[in-house]
């Protein structure tokens, strides 16, 4: 392998890379062979024997020209002196070769070392790489779209530039496995397609890009390659790549491919009927969405007509616009050609329509039917029952129509029926049917609250005009009273001065009377009393009924003047002072200071607060106290309560106290009875004045607040009541 004659430097060279797992290439700058290994050679397609010592350019001629830039390599190498390196040569050899220039004295080193492997490796690495790539391109469009035809055909166009081919196509097949659509392909530019070549599916239109007629005939493909496209362990379809120009063997990396592209199919297709599905079920549910929607509108608009109904009934008590506005609303809402509302005379056997409301149909109210002519629709009326029927004899005026009759009933029986009409071919809803009886509830309803209205509007009179005759009696009797009672009145105090005259009499005799005389004359005077205090009371009674009769009826007029509250409350007690001492009970008097003025009528409100004692010491024990106490409340209102110790009244009977004739049972300890209009009087009085007056009591204690404007509330009115004050009957 070393020449004969070789150079110390080479003799040293060989000797230290004869051991190198690389190929070796000693050239000069003549380019002549001073030393090549067996590597070296194998890689030239040659011996060792056959270049030691030649040149390179006169044994192997044809290496510049198949190689320039291996010439042009080494001839850089030789004039700069710098090692180069060149990539994915072969040379004479299978292998693909790296190669690396390397000046070394005068000579160039040239190392061959192969690198086949590592560039399979490479392209594999980026074969799969593609791969990966193509697979998520398919992932992402069956992901973002839901279009079956456009993921078909990303899918061949993907894979046709993938695997370099001419074609690529998927139809779909039946049971048979035959084809039946072409439903996506990808052809190589001008290139003619044969439409009957395998495996196209009959009828398809042939793919001609370039339809030139100077074109070559079309041919067949050379090589194809197909796979299964599964559905629900089903062969749905096919996907096959064709290849036209030279044979070509597909791989079995080539065919995993499609075999996963197949799968993403099948995902895809199996995404697209969810997808369809998922729309179809949207579709129904929308239909069931606006049905329901439908029927929650009705309903509403039932309900809405149904509270109108309600609300009439509720408001009016006038069954003619209750009836009026229920079979309008009835025929409105339910688009009826006619709805009306017939009452009954079961005493008669009569039906008769007295409310009605056309829209497309004639009319027929007034008219009365016999129920005996009807038995079979009557019978089932008056059982409470409805029923809806169509017409088979047409009607003189409506024709062929249908109907539905429901009955208008309580507790108290059947009172009428609700008749809707519409035309032949409608048929009354279950929906329909119940809102009607539910209208046909609040027609009794109504019916049954006209009838109660009128008969308490019957009693209501008749007891006006008892409570009339009552107060023309009581107003006749008192007036009659007057007179007799005045005179009564008269005589007893003229019996009195007769008495006392004959007394002095029997003084001026100087005439001792007799212990019979003196005991005579102590009943006398005790009987001349009892009649004196009775003829008081009953003079009492009847002004206090003519005062309440007249307040009632707005009769009384008022005289307003100014009063000091100071200096009049004072007065007011004053003369109750005596009294209270008799009974042992203590009176106190508490006026808040500068109270201002009250403008009212006098004689009222001292009749007001005279009665309020009055009834403080009548129902206060010996030893319990009564107050009386007057302040001036926010907003110009002056209070003044009537407080009792002793004595307790129950809720019960405050809510009775001011009521006429009423008195309070067992609460009297002095026994002194009275007529229970006092407080009756008190409470219209002081509602003719503008005020207001309350009770309260507990805890053995009662107390009368009244509360009054320090002005009168027509003061700043131009029609306030008269001041015309009518005279009481003498005391």
């Amino acid at each position: 392998m070393i020449s004969s004659s070789p150079s110390p430097a080479t003799a040293l060279l060989t000797a230290a890379l004869a051991h190198i797992d690389e190929g070796l290439l000693i050239l000069t700058p003549e380019a002549e062979v001073t030393y090549l290994n067996n590597l070296g050679a194998e890689f030239l397609g040659t011996t060792p024997a056959s270049l030691q010592g030649h040149c390179l350019w006169d044994v192997m001629p044809q290496i510049p020209q198949d190689f320039p830039e291996f010439y042009d390599t080494y001839q850089r190498v030789l004039a700069d002196r710098f090692p180069l390196t060149l990539d994915d040569y072969q040379l004479y050899s299978p292998q693909m070769l790296h190669l690396r220039f390397v000046p070394w004295d005068s000579q160039v080193l040239v190392y061959c070392r192969d690198i086949t492997i590592q560039k399979q490796a490479q392209m594999e690495l980026q074969y799969y790489s593609t791969r990966d790539e193509l697979l998520v391109a398919i992932d992402q469009r069956i992901h973002q779209s839901l279009n079956l035809n456009e993921i078909l055909q990303t899918a061949v166009e993907e894979i046709r530039q993938f695997l370099d081919a001419d074609r690529a196509l998927i139809y779909s097949v039946n049971a048979k496995a035959e084809p039946i659509e072409l439903l996506a392909q990808s052809c190589a530019d001008n290139l003619r397609i044969i439409p009957t070549l395998n495996p196209i599916p009959e009828g398809t239109t042939a793919i001609a890009p370039s339809p030139e007629p100077d074109l070559p005939p079309p041919i067949p493909p050379k090589s194809c390659v197909s796979v299964p496209i599964f559905q629900n362990q089903q062969r749905w379809g096919v996907l096959t790549v064709q290849q036209w120009d030279d044979s070509r063997e597909w791989h079995m990396v080539e065919i995993h491919v499609l075999e996963e592209l197949a799968n993403r199919i099948a995902a895809a297709i199996q995404q697209s009927q969810l997808h369809s599905r998922v729309q179809d079920l949207n579709v129904v549910l929308e239909q069931r969405v606006q049905e329901r929607t439908a029927q929650l509108e009705q309903a509403i608009a039932w309900e809405a007509m149904l509270k109108r109904i309600t609300d009439r009934v509720r408001d009016s008590l006038d069954e003619n616009q209750i009836l009026e506005q229920a079979v309008k609303e009835l025929a409105t809402v339910l688009n009826m050609g006619s709805c009306n509302a017939a009452l009954y005379n079961r005493e008669q056997g009569t039906s008769t329509i007295y409310y009605e409301f056309v829209i497309t149909m004639p009319t027929s109210q007034g008219h009365v039917a016999k129920m005996t002519d009807y038995p079979e629709i009557y019978n089932q009326l008056l059982q409470s029952q409805y029923f809806q029927f169509c017409s088979i004899t047409p009607n003189p005026l409506r024709g062929h129509v249908a109907m539905l009759a429901c009955p208008i009933f309580d507790d108290g029986g059947v009172l009428g029926d609700l008749w809707l009409v519409n035309h032949a071919e409608h048929a009354f809803e279950e929906a329909e049917i119940r809102f009607v009886q539910q209208a046909a509830t609040q027609c009794a309803i109504a019916l049954r609250q006209a009838k109660l209205y009128q008969s308490s509007q019957a009693q209501v009179a008749k007891l006006e005009e008892i409570n009339r005759l009552k107060d023309e009696f009581l107003s006749t009797v008192s007036h009659e009273l007057r007179t007799p009672m005045t005179n009564l009145k008269m005589a007893i105090r003229m019996l009195g001065l007769a008495i006392q005259q004959q007394q002095q009499t029997w003084s001026k005799l100087t005439l001792a009377p007799t212990p019979m005389v003196l005991r005579i004359q102590a009943k006398i005077d005790h009987y001349l009393s009892i009649l004196k205090q009775e003829c008081d009371r009953e003079i009492q009674l009847i002004n206090d009924l003519l005062d309440l009769q007249r307040l009632e009826n707005g009769a009384q007029g008022l005289q307003v003047e100014p009063l000091d509250p100071s200096t009049w409350l004072p007065q007011q007690v004053q003369s109750f002072d005596d009294r209270a001492r008799e009974r042992q009970q203590t009176l106190h008097l508490h006026i808040a200071p500068n109270l201002p003025s009250l403008h009212t009528d006098r004689a009222n409100l001292e009749g007001i607060v005279a009665e309020l004692l009055n009834n403080a010491c009548k129902y206060t024990p010996p030893g319990e106290h009564i107050t009386l106490q007057a302040q001036l409340l926010p907003r110009d209102r002056l209070q003044i309560q009537v407080t009792n110790s002793g004595a307790t009244i129950s809720p019960l009977e405050q809510q009775r106290i001011f009521d006429k004739f009423y008195r309070i049972p067992s609460n009297d300890p002095w026994k002194q009875g009275g007529t229970g209009l006092g407080l009756a009087l008190v409470q219209q009085r002081i509602q003719r004045l503008g005020g207001k007056i309350h009770v309260s009591s507990d805890d053995r204690q009662t107390c009368f607040t009244l509360e009054l404007g320090l002005q009168p509330p027509w003061s700043d009115r131009t029609d306030h009541p008269t001041t015309t004050i009518t005279a009481d009957l003498e005391s």
